[in-house]
């Protein structure tokens, strides 16, 4: 390591070169993660803050919540837990005077059940009254405040914001609550409809036919784009990961090729292979981690001057895999030119 560490000082540029490409590469493979993991929370945040295990919606809807419907005659024929809550979604547009219209998701709730009861606000109330509606915090980013009074589609009459919540996004698009009686009204539906979906914090509810039970994981695999998206993704990361082993690999082949005499002579001197193999492997784990730190660095100020409505996030243990990744492919880079090392011919090298 003593010589891998002396020879990055001496040769600052060429080495400074291949620490700039490893963080160029480190520092797209982090902002990528970040997309793709921050996208896929905006798709499910409403669904992970009610901490649900399973949702049923009619069998015939093809696990879309948005084409599910549940009938007041089938509903009766179920009773319903603590666990579970109707819910009932609909697609809307919110308009007020002076503010930027924003399509979101209206979510009707029964004010007995669990998805009403937990429902944390950053401020304001809950609703009370099928004109009052709690609004998820991207429409506070966009001007909009207590009191404000909305239009949601081509609805008769304006419903007052009562309250803010966080991260309540569904399908990309932020949450509006209300009640189901202003879900039927924007649905364009008649008293004769529930809701659009039985939703449950666990597992194993049992329902009646025409309903159908999903666990949540299923759900969120058929919302719209949301597989799509995350395969796109992953395979942008996987490319990235080839080319850092094959950019890596020939950088190192390359300075191990103009660094052949110097091998030879150490080899000469009576200096074991394996030191000047480990000192190649060491040199390239200290260049990469170099790379990565100041990758990190620099992905860390990219997220705080980003604007507010950039959905890049990070958690733990998609950073860990992603940089145990590009180093696991750094260290496979440098194995490429260790066979030179391994066979290289003090007499040839020197003599040629």
């Amino acid at each position: 390591m003593f010589l891998a560490l002396k020879e990055i000082r001496h040769e600052k540029l060429r080495y400074g070169l291949i620490i700039g490409m490893i963080l160029l590469i480190s520092y797209l493979v982090y902002v990528l993660s970040g997309l793709a993991y921050g996208l896929a929370q905006q798709n499910t945040q409403a669904v992970d803050s009610w901490q649900a295990q399973s949702i049923a919606l009619d069998r015939d809807s093809n696990v879309s919540l948005s084409q599910s419907l549940i009938t007041t005659q089938t509903a009766d024929k179920l009773t319903l837990n603590r666990s579970q809550a109707y819910l009932g979604q609909a697609g809307i547009v919110a308009k007020a005077t002076g503010k930027t219209n924003l399509s979101a998701q209206f979510l009707g709730l029964n004010r007995r059940q669990f998805i009403y009861r937990d429902l944390k606000l950053t401020a304001g109330h809950k609703p009370q009254s099928d004109r009052q509606v709690v609004v998820d915090t991207a429409f506070q980013q966009k001007g909009y405040r207590l009191g404000d009074r909305v239009t949601l589609n081509s609805a008769a009459g304006k419903y007052t914001i009562v309250g803010f919540t966080k991260n309540a996004k569904l399908n990309v698009a932020p949450v509006v609550y209300g009640t189901l009686t202003t879900w039927r009204t924007l649905r364009g539906v008649t008293p004769a409809m529930k809701a659009s979906a039985i939703v449950s914090q666990k597992a194993d509810q049992s329902v009646v036919s025409p309903l159908k039970t999903y666990s949540v994981a299923t759900f969120v695999n058929n919302l719209p784009g949301y597989s799509a998206q995350n395969t796109t993704f992953t395979f942008m990361i996987g490319f990235l990961m080839i080319i850092a082993v094959v950019v890596i690999a020939v950088f190192l082949y390359i300075l191990t090729m103009q660094k052949l005499p110097n091998y030879a002579v150490l080899r000469a001197q009576g200096i074991p292979a394996r030191f000047l193999v480990s000192t190649t492997l060491g040199q390239a784990v200290v260049l990469v981690v170099s790379g990565l730190a100041l990758g990190a660095l620099l992905t860390l100020a990219t997220m705080r001057a980003l604007p507010l409505g950039v959905p890049i996030s990070f958690n733990l243990p998609l950073l860990a895999g992603v940089t145990g990744g590009i180093l696991l492919t750094g260290v496979l880079g440098a194995l490429i030119p260790v066979k030179l090392i391994l066979k290289v011919d003090p007499v040839t090298v020197i003599g040629g």
